[in-house]
């Protein structure tokens, strides 16, 4: 899966939930539903928020993007359905463009200890997988025990 295609799924599905997390509130606070869709909409809303918040980091370190693009795409995600005309813009500047890069260039930025990290877990993607799958699951796990958005009702 290239840098290109990954980063698309993850924008695509972190608008989708965002559907899913407005049609829950829908449900609870108009039709009167309960709680139960708003949790479990939002649950998985977060999930695919710090999903997609790791997806534009790696990313982007694997595309040069600066810092303050990273910072950007993750914002998107704060807003409703963002992510979508935000990736469609990367695509159209070539910031997608490309593969992972497993292989040092000239680039400075590739002789890094970040660069040099990266690479080293693209070559492994069993390490990078569990990884970044650990990530989530921690910071989801970490958010959780704090308690939601808004606190608890």
């Amino acid at each position: 899966m290239s840098p290109r295609l990954f980063y698309r799924t993850i924008a695509i599905a972190e608008a989708v939930t965002w559907t899913l997390l407005i049609g829950g509130m829908l449900l609870k606070y108009v039709a009167d539903a309960g709680g139960t869709p708003l949790l479990i909409a939002g649950s998985l809303h977060g999930f695919v928020f710090i999903t997609y918040a790791l997806t534009a980091v790696l990313v982007g370190l694997n595309q040069h993007w600066p810092i303050r693009l990273m910072v950007v795409a993750v914002i998107t995600a704060i807003v409703p359905y963002a992510t979508l005309p935000f990736d469609i813009r990367l695509d159209r500047t070539g910031r997608l463009d490309g593969d992972w890069r497993r292989v040092a260039t000239d680039d400075p930025r590739d002789h890094t200890w970040v660069g040099r990290l990266l690479r080293w877990m693209l070559n492994r993607p069993v390490v990078l997988i569990s990884s970044f799958t650990v990530a989530v699951v921690a910071i989801m796990a970490v958010l959780l025990t704090l308690g939601p958005p808004g606190g608890r009702s």
